[in-house]
């Protein structure tokens, strides 16, 4: 059986397929752009093989084998073998040696074979066995009493081996951890520590800027970080921006700083101060990519600021130092006019919302007073869509309004009540004129009488 029929993934215990792989070799992947030159691999023997995460060997092709990107492998270990995948052939490895500072050949080891279906079974049974091997060695480290975090397992592939990672602040005295370990899961037992850095990327997640963590994705080779990188770019000094998921500083503090620290080089120095006729300007803040320079008058707080340039900046120096002062530090020499600012209550009224506020009482009070004049006159609101009632003699609301307007018209030009010859029934309910009520006691007797 070919061995590319087997698709693994160094950092899984299954089998995986293509897409995945492909996903995976990324984080780790060089770019090979000597590929189609011919001759690439005839001068050198060497090839990159990737383990599990970012472990990385190198190797000698002793057997001069037909080896490309991808291939699966079994490479000389210490003791037997291990299982790999080819990562990069040909004249890049030589590179990739000075970078992983290996001088020395006897760190380089040979390459067997391509890897064999039953070296493949072997495989897939000691990646079975690693995430068990680590929950019980936490427990183990957790009975001895020491201060120490393992991380991750990594068995070898035959099984002879397996590689403990673990993090810890302090120094650890692991040698009882060993025996209890080699005498818990019978193989050989090797110790590496792994910083916060490297724990992050190989639990990976999202960081502030919204994309995936770097140590995740692409970057390998952690380089320190130091607070000047943040002093160089401007950079507020808080700690909670500049810490990543580690918790320590981030790496892409270093991404930009030589730009900034080139760039600086062309601003005049923060301690100079520049001498106009009119007052002394003090640097408040700078631009440091852009070129663009703020003067404040006064030292701790934004006083008549300035925006100058770098280049205006160095002129104004100059003049100083020679005994000038210009009338002001803009290029055209001419002072900036200062903008007031505009009281937009500078003509408005104090009583302005007690008017409104009286008008709207007075507006309440008179509504009211209408509303209770137009009860008495009568009896009820006016209503348009109001139904005719025996009461009323069958009159709808508008006849009894029009017979109200006529008769109020009649009183005002000294003409009779056109009421007085109307019956009870035509006035209204037991007899009463509207707007004319009596009380009930005074009806009875009427009607006694």
């Amino acid at each position: 059986m070919n061995n590319k029929d087997y698709e693994i993934c160094c950092g899984c215990s299954r089998g995986l397929s293509k897409e995945a792989v492909g996903r995976q070799d990324k984080q780790l992947n060089t770019y090979d752009w000597l590929a189609d030159v011919p001759g690439n691999t005839d001068t050198t023997d060497l090839v990159e093989v990737q383990f599990k995460h970012t472990r990385k060997g190198y190797y000698h092709n002793v057997n001069r084998l037909d080896l490309k990107k991808g291939d699966i492998v079994a490479v000389e270990a210490n003791p037997g073998h291990d299982i790999g995948v080819v990562t990069l052939t040909g004249r890049l490895v030589k590179m990739q040696l000075k970078k992983a500072n290996l001088r020395s050949a006897d760190d380089i080891k040979r390459i067997y074979r391509l890897a064999r279906p039953v070296d493949m079974d072997k495989y897939r049974e000691a990646k079975a066995r690693e995430h068990e091997t680590m929950i019980e060695s936490r427990q183990i480290a957790k009975d001895l009493g020491l201060k120490m975090k393992i991380g991750d397992v990594e068995y070898q592939g035959d099984c002879n081996k397996a590689i403990f990672y673990y993090i810890a602040d302090e120094r650890v005295d692991f040698r009882q951890l060993i025996k209890v370990l080699a005498d818990t899961f019978h193989v050989r037992i090797e110790m590496k520590q792994i910083g916060a850095r490297q724990e992050a990327g190989r639990i990976g997640g999202t960081g502030p800027c919204g994309r995936e963590l770097c140590c995740a994705t692409w970057m390998k080779n952690f380089n320190s970080v130091s607070t000047n990188s943040a002093r160089f770019q401007d950079i507020s000094l808080n700690p909670q921006k500049l810490a990543g998921m580690c918790a320590k500083l981030k790496c892409c503090l270093n991404y930009e700083v030589d730009s900034y620290v080139e760039a600086s080089r062309r601003l005049p120095s923060k301690e100079v101060v520049l001498q106009t006729l009119d007052n002394d300007y003090y640097l408040f803040k700078s631009d440091i990519l852009a070129g663009m320079i703020t003067y404040s008058t006064d030292k701790n707080i934004a006083a008549n600021l300035e925006i100058i340039t770098a280049e205006r900046a160095r002129a104004v120096i100059d003049m100083n130092r020679h005994g000038e002062k210009p009338a002001s530090l803009q290029d055209d020499g001419k002072r900036k006019e200062q903008n007031r600012p505009v009281d937009l209550l500078a003509n408005g009224d104090i009583t302005r919302f007690d008017k409104a506020k009286k008008k709207k009482k007075q507006n309440v009070k008179g509504q009211r007073q209408a509303a209770n004049g137009q009860q008495r006159q009568g009896g009820t609101p006016r209503r348009e869509n109001r139904q005719p009632s025996p009461q009323d003699g069958g009159r709808t609301s508008q006849e009894l309004r029009q017979q109200q307007e006529h008769h109020h018209n009649a009183q005002e030009n000294g003409g009779q009540d056109e009421n007085n010859g109307r019956t009870a029934q035509q006035r209204g309910r037991n007899g009463r004129r509207p707007g004319n009520r009596q009380p009930r006691n005074n009806q009875k007797q009427d009607a006694k009488e």
